[in-house]
């Protein structure tokens, strides 16, 4: 899978998390870094519960799903299916070799966003300084997707995702295994070990993190390629207003499929 292309216009938490640039669509915002939870607690998933199902959250998911004229404003009728999953980007420590580390650390909590005529979204929501707020909106449901084929590929692994190449992966003991065609390009179909998965992304990475000569260039922002299918569209641009929560931009995502079986 891979991102057609990027537009600035990301949230807070978006920012904070950009390792040499770990998320494309990330781009500075307003408010500064918090850090977010270790782990996907009840209390948590609650808040981001909370959040997606807000009124206002509501009515800019309308107007997403609107965007295009696929559906009526009126008659977009957003929900939101399940709870909310966590969603973990490979980690700094990691790269950087940091005795037990992680290989991913959670990044934002995920909730399915559904209209009426069947479109799906992400809604991504993370701990600002506000509190729980959606900071993101992307189309699709990929985050579910690779949450349910990482558990059946690996029961009880981590399924995370490399941002730089948008690869997603599940991780468990001493493997890593691909979930999309972009991880399969990385580390070959069979997987990895977990130690040359690390020498992998430390030689990609190692001279990148935060505080390296790359970040103070200020090159750690994001980045994504371009291509001409598409793109990465601010929602306030599509939907010609302020859309907005929690006080970051809110970015549309489109994005193509490319699962592993």
């Amino acid at each position: 899978m891979t991102l057609r292309a990027a537009t600035a216009a990301a949230a807070a938490v978006l920012a904070t998390t950009a390792l040499l640039g770990l998320a494309p669509q990330a781009a500075a915002a307003p408010r500064g870094p918090v850090p977010q939870p270790q782990a996907a607690t009840a209390e948590n998933k609650a808040a981001a519960a909370r959040a997606a199902t807000a009124p206002d959250t509501l009515a800019t998911l309308s107007r997403f799903f609107a965007r295009e004229g696929r559906v009526s404003l009126t008659a977009a009728q957003p929900r939101i299916e399940g709870e909310a999953i966590p969603v973990s980007h490979l980690s700094p420590e990691f790269v950087a070799g940091r005795a037990g580390a992680s290989v991913a650390r959670l990044e934002f909590l995920a909730s399915k966003a559904v209209s009426s005529d069947g479109q799906q979204a992400a809604l991504w929501t993370a701990r600002t300084e506000a509190g729980w707020e959606v900071v993101n909106i992307a189309t699709g449901d990929d985050e579910f997707r690779y949450a349910r084929l990482g558990a059946e590929k690996l029961p009880g692994g981590t399924v995370f995702r490399e941002p730089q190449i948008d690869a997603w992966y599940v991780a468990g003991g001493s493997r890593v295994l691909p979930l999309d065609e972009d991880a399969v390009r990385a580390v070959g179909a069979g997987g990895t070990s977990l130690a040359a998965y690390r020498a992998r992304v430390a030689g990609a990475y190692g001279d990148k993190l935060p505080g390296s000569a790359y970040a103070a260039r200020g090159m750690a922002g994001g980045y994504a390629e371009a291509s001409a299918e598409g793109g990465v569209t601010s929602v306030a641009a599509v939907a010609g207003g302020a859309l907005a929560l929690g006080g970051g931009g809110l970015l549309l995502l489109r994005r193509r499929r490319a699962v592993v079986a």
